[in-house]
C-alpha cells in the first residue's frame, strides 16, 4: 500500500511517499509562510506525482494558515484518488522523530499562540502520558520535562529547567510512519491547543 505523508503545521512544510513501509521519495523545506504555494508541488515532484491509498496529514496544534492548507489538499486528494484521510498529531510526529534513537519518554515543546507554548509529555510507546497543554514559558517549565526534549521551543525551556535539549526542531513528514497506529484519526477536525479569542455574544 502506498501512503502520502503531509505536514505542514509548523514553519515547515514536507511531504514524504511510502510503498508497503519502504521510501519512495520525499521533500522538506523551512519556508515560514507559502504554504499554500509550494504544498502541491512539492507533492507533484514525488513518483507518480504522490498518489497513495492513504493520505496521513498533520492537524497540528500550530500554524492555524499551516493546518488548514495541509488538510484542504488531503481532502481534495482524497477525494480525487479515492484515498483513505487520516489526521495525526502534530506533537506526536515530534515525539516519534526525537525517540528514533532512544525509546524513552519524551516532552515536546513547540511555538503557540499569543507568547505560549504548546507542551506535551509521550511515553515510551509514543503515546501520550499528558494532556495536550498551551502555557506561559514560566508555567511549560515549572511542569517539569521528560528524559528527551524536542521541539521548536526545546533550546529556551531546556535553559529554564536546566535540561540538554536533543536535536529535533521541526516535524518532517519522511517520519510520519514512526508513528503509533493508535493515534491516527478518521475526523480531521484541526487540534488547536488553546481555546479561541473570539467568542460568541452572549444573549
Amino acid at each position: 500500500m502506498r501512503i502520502l505523508a503531509i505536514e505542514t503545521a509548523t514553519e515547515a512544510c514536507s511531504v514524504a511517499l511510502f510503498e508497503d513501509g519502504v521510501p519512495l521519495g520525499a521533500c522538506h523545506e523551512v519556508l515560514g509562510r507559502g504554504h499554500a504555494e509550494r504544498l502541491v508541488p512539492m507533492i507533484a515532484e514525488l513518483p507518480d506525482k504522490g498518489r497513495a491509498e492513504q493520505i496521513r496529514v498533520s492537524l497540528g496544534p500550530g500554524s492555524f494558515t499551516g493546518v488548514r492548507i495541509g488538510l484542504a489538499v488531503a481532502r481534495a486528494l482524497g477525494i480525487a484518488w479515492q484515498a483513505e484521510v487520516r489526521g495525526y498529531p502534530t506533537l506526536a510526529l515530534v515525539a516519534a522523530m526525537a525517540q528514533a534513537e532512544r525509546r524513552v519518554a519524551a516532552t515536546v515543546c513547540m511555538t503557540g499562540g499569543h507568547r505560549e507554548w504548546f507542551v506535551q509529555d509521550f511515553d515510551a510507546e509514543g503515546l501520550p502520558a499528558s494532556p495536550l497543554a498551551s502555557l506561559a514559558p514560566e508555567a511549560a517549565a515549572r511542569r517539569g520535562v521528560s528524559a528527551i526534549l524536542a521541539g521548536s521551543k526545546a533550546i529556551e525551556l531546556g535553559q529554564l529547567t536546566a535540561v540538554s535539549p536533543g536535536s529535533v526542531r521541526l516535524p518532517d513528514a519522511r517520519h510520519a510512519l514512526a508513528l503509533p497506529e493508535s493515534l491516527l484519526r478518521a475526523e480531521l477536525a484541526p487540534l488547536y491547543g488553546r481555546p479561541p479569542d473570539a467568542r460568541p455574544p452572549g444573549r
